[in-house]
């Protein structure tokens, strides 16, 4: 059981049934949506299934809302948001309506940026109506191969989501629904991924994705919730910064909660002390929770927590 759930973990599952390949040679994912692979290529004929640059996946004409087309060619040179999306999902109109005005004002800025809508809507009717809502550009709907091309390249598990791409086409986060959420004057824009987020309802949504630590400081007083950032901001850069060059999505997530309903329904739902500042690890997939309640929280303490988490040298409570 406790190897299954490093597993769920490690390559952040968090949907099943999901089938992700494995370089075995040096444990790097090949892809982390097999399932697709197996429907899309069932004599195995693209074996190995390894990632494919963006620009190639994506070579095809595009199209606009008006029934014009474009050459994929256009989105080079410019950050690219691709944008997995559904009219039936209402979750997802949502967002478009909050991404219309993002993009708006992305592009007044000056900024080169397109937006590729990906749908899995379940007709082409559904599609155009949703697609007349956008002004950005999308996959032709009956294209299913490239659809599902794109879907199989970022490891798509649900909608709606946001990839967000630099010109290169390199992957800058793919987080970008909480960063346009959290952030509709898009001040912050392409949204590099910050090592340590403060807790709020949109970005809450993370919690889910692996093992989480969140620094509890129970103060409404952006001075106390920025020094607690800066506490553990090293902490958390040398941690990414290590699995990153290994190629590696690093195991731990950072963030600091000050004082909100959000926070108080968290800490009901894992059963977490009252008191502040508190140092947790939640994991909600193992549904456990590893606690360290001292009066002083500093550099040291963290980074032994972190340590030990790392070498499985905590024991963990039930949540």
């Amino acid at each position: 059981m406790v190897v299954m759930l490093k597993l769920w973990n490690k390559y952040r599952v968090s949907n099943i049934p999901s089938l992700i390949f494995i370089d075995a040679s040096s444990g790097k994912v090949v892809c982390r949506n097999g399932l697709l692979v197996i429907r899309d290529d069932p004599e195995g004929l693209e074996f190995p299934w390894g990632p494919k640059p963006f620009s190639e996946v994506v070579a095809g004409p595009l199209l606009r809302n008006n029934g014009q087309t474009l050459d994929s060619s256009a989105l080079e040179g410019s950050h690219v948001g691709v944008y997995f999306s559904a009219h039936w999902c209402p979750p997802c109109r949502s967002l478009t309506r909050v991404l219309v005005e993002s993009y708006r004002k992305i592009k007044e800025a000056g900024q080169k940026f397109e937006i590729l809508f990906v749908s899995a809507d379940r007709s082409e009717d559904s599609f155009k109506q949703y697609f007349s809502e956008m002004p950005w550009v999308a996959v032709p709907y009956a294209d299913e191969a490239r659809r599902s091309r794109l879907n199989r390249l970022y490891g798509i598990q649900g909608i709606p989501t946001l990839i967000v791409l630099d010109a290169k086409g390199e992957v800058i986060t793919r987080q970008g629904r909480v960063e346009v959420l959290n952030d509709v004057e898009c001040r912050e824009f392409p949204w590099h991924p910050k090592p340590v987020l403060e807790l709020t309802d949109s970005n809450a949504v993370q919690l889910n994705e692996g093992p989480c630590l969140v620094l509890f400081v129970d103060s409404e007083d952006d001075g106390e919730s920025e020094a607690a950032k800066q506490l553990i901001q090293p902490i958390a850069e040398k941690i990414i910064a290590k699995y990153k060059a290994k190629e590696e999505e690093a195991p731990l997530l950072f963030f600091v909660a000050g004082e909100d309903d959000m926070t108080d329904s968290l800490r009901d739902y894992t059963n977490l002390p009252e008191a502040a500042p508190l140092l947790t690890i939640l994991d909600m997939s193992a549904r456990a929770k590893y606690v360290m309640d001292v009066e002083e929280i500093t550099p040291e303490i963290v980074e032994a927590f972190v340590s030990d988490f790392l070498a499985d040298k905590l024991k963990p409570e039930p949540i």
